[in-house]
């Protein structure tokens, strides 16, 4: 491979640790590194998901993000703290203006909550090396915050996440490099599955294939994996090489939006009966976005799972002639989709609804459509009382079911207590 043809950078990849864990334990006072903390997203359910475990948490008990929360040991030094995703937003945006301080906004990729690419070309005469650069960083965050992390470093994102991930956090600085030059032995002799953007749905169609490892990966010619997996294919073998084009400077705001999407596990089981008032409150926060960004579209996905004892369950799409917004537009659509492909017989623990298809909203004019009007109007009535007063200011009477789910997510971000 001639690097030599290909762009490049100074890219960090900066990964906080145990991130909901270490804020709630700086909220308390205490030395995220050695108190036994675990972050559940709701204490009131035993399977609810451990978020975040201290390094200490980890350490001694083997506890991680995927664990539950009946698998904690009943052990009295062990604290839970429910999520509050409020407060780490908080700190998330005030680490991000402190690293704007030694680098231009432009220069700044948030990439989640606790994970962002910073940008150094051209700041070895303000800062140092790259390296130093890294430490720089590393230092003021934990001065600052009172939190650790780890930096990847690379020629682009691709390498610099990577890195990040396979030896950053196995370094005793917390801090690795890999350049292009490096790929072939830091990265190569790495399963897939360990590897940003594969998937455990690719991992096994690679592993059909007799590839196991990167360095399988990147010796598979390019033709094969782009018959296989058409431009996907395409990404995988340059990734493989080492290669990322994608812009490290610049506004990386997202594309424009391609559906309006919503969805949520249960917090247990629903009958048949309850999951209509659940549809109904994903359909109007699907479309009170959509209407938001003055899009309408065409094409509804409903996903439905079944309960974890009968497993299974459907995702199916359906498309109508004219684009809509309208909550009951759309919800009739679910309902079609749903009567037609559910069993009537499991019980369900997840479902998702999503938008797409879409194209700019276009009122509409004729009194021929005079229901289709008042159903707007009614719509619109609605999102700017929620706008004013809050999301639950007024609600459609099945939120107030034991169906409903529009007042419980009211009180979350992303899922869980702010």
């Amino acid at each position: 491979m001639d690097y030599s043809i290909y762009p490049r950078h100074d890219v960090l990849c900066i990964d906080m640790r145990s991130f909901y864990a270490s804020v709630e334990c700086i909220k308390r006072g205490l030395d995220p590194q050695t108190t036994l903390l675990a972050v559940v997203g709701d204490p009131n359910r035993s399977g609810s998901i451990v978020l975040a475990a201290s390094p200490a948490l980890k350490k001694k008990y083997g506890i991680s993000n995927v664990s539950r929360y009946f698998e904690l040991p009943d052990e009295p030094d062990i604290l839970i703290a429910p999520a509050h995703m409020g407060d780490y937003l908080n700190v998330s945006v005030e680490i991000t203006k402190m690293i704007t301080d030694f680098v231009p906004k432009e220069s700044v990729h948030v990439y989640s909550v606790d994970e962002l690419w910073v940008t150094v070309d051209g700041l070895e005469r303000l800062y140092g090396s790259v390296y130093e650069i890294a430490e720089l960083l590393q230092q003021n965050i934990r001065d600052q915050f009172g939190i650790e992390c780890v930096v990847g470093i690379g020629d682009n994102k691709f390498l610099a996440k990577v890195v990040m991930d396979i030896h950053a956090k196995k370094a005793a600085d917390g801090i690795a490099e890999c350049r292009y030059e490096d790929v072939s032995r830091l990265l190569w002799p790495i399963p897939i599955e360990k590897i940003w953007g594969i998937g455990s749905r690719m991992m096994r169609n690679l592993n059909r294939m007799g590839i196991v490892t990167l360095g399988q990966l990147a010796n598979t010619p390019l033709t094969s994996l782009k018959k296989r997996f058409g431009i996907m294919g395409e990404q995988l073998y340059w990734h493989a090489w080492g290669v990322d084009l994608s812009p490290v400077t610049g506004n990386f705001t997202k594309d424009e939006q391609k559906g309006y999407g919503h969805g949520m596990t249960l917090l247990r089981d629903y009958e048949k009966s309850e999951i209509y008032a659940c549809l109904l409150d994903l359909c109007e926060e699907a479309c009170r976005r959509a209407r938001r960004d003055e899009k309408e579209g065409r094409t509804v996905h409903l996903g439905i799972g079944y309960s974890t004892e009968t497993g299974g369950g459907f995702s199916r799409s359906v498309s109508r002639d004219v684009a809509s917004n309208e909550t009951l537009d759309i919800y009739e659509m679910c309902l079609h989709l749903f009567h037609k492909f559910y069993d009537g017989e499991s019980k369900i623990r997840r479902a998702f609804v999503t938008l797409t298809n879409l194209n700019d909203e276009v009122g509409t004019q004729l009194d021929l459509f005079e229901n289709q009007v008042k159903k707007r109007s009614v719509g619109e009535v609605m999102d700017h009382i929620r706008e004013k007063y809050g999301s639950t200011a007024i609600l459609r009477a099945s939120s107030y079911t034991t169906g409903g789910i529009a007042l419980d997510r009211s009180k979350k971000i992303g899922g869980h207590f702010a």
